[in-house]
């Protein structure tokens, strides 16, 4: 067990509880999910600053689907945040989370067609940095320490050695 390997544990166990409080709310909450909450917020989209092709997919499918997506939102906040905190499926969960980063990025992050490259990267901060997590846990090993797949194969090998 390396410090590299504590620390992405670390982050992962940290990001995983974040995802855990976003869809809180949202699950045990019905403002975001069914009291317009979710609607709120893509049209805040839509007003603040979604990239250009992504202002027809917000207002043409997200918004007529907005119910559904808002279910999909939070449990899917849910799924990778206990992936996450827990250590099961950590990969896969990552790119579903970077999807879903990027997905929010492009929805409300747009700087304006005149800004300066470096603003595109200022302006999107708040998703690009958890972006660049979920990109981390993708490429390393992640379930390596302090995760239910650690404790089964210390478990496994502990076994297998006591029936030898």
């Amino acid at each position: 067990m390396t410090s590299n390997s504590k620390a992405i544990a670390g982050l992962r166990i940290a990001v995983g509880a974040l995802f855990l409080i976003f869809a809180e709310y949202k699950i045990f909450g019905s403002q975001f999910t069914s009291g317009g909450g979710f609607q709120y917020w893509i049209n805040r989209f839509l007003e603040n600053g979604a990239y250009p092709f992504m202002a027809p997919i917000l207002r043409n499918f997200v918004l007529p689907h907005a119910k559904t997506i808002a279910f999909l939102v939070a449990y899917g906040e849910l799924a990778i945040g206990l992936a996450l905190a827990f250590g099961i499926l950590v990969r896969p969960a990552s790119v579903c989370g970077l999807i879903y980063m990027l997905t929010l990025l492009f929805a409300s992050n747009y700087p304006g067609p005149h800004a300066a490259f470096w603003q595109y990267f200022g302006a999107s901060l708040d998703h690009l940095v958890l972006a660049f997590c979920f990109a981390t846990f993708m490429l390393s090993n992640p379930e390596e320490v302090l995760s239910i797949n650690a404790y089964l194969r210390r478990w496994r090998a502990r076994a297998a050695g006591a029936a030898v």
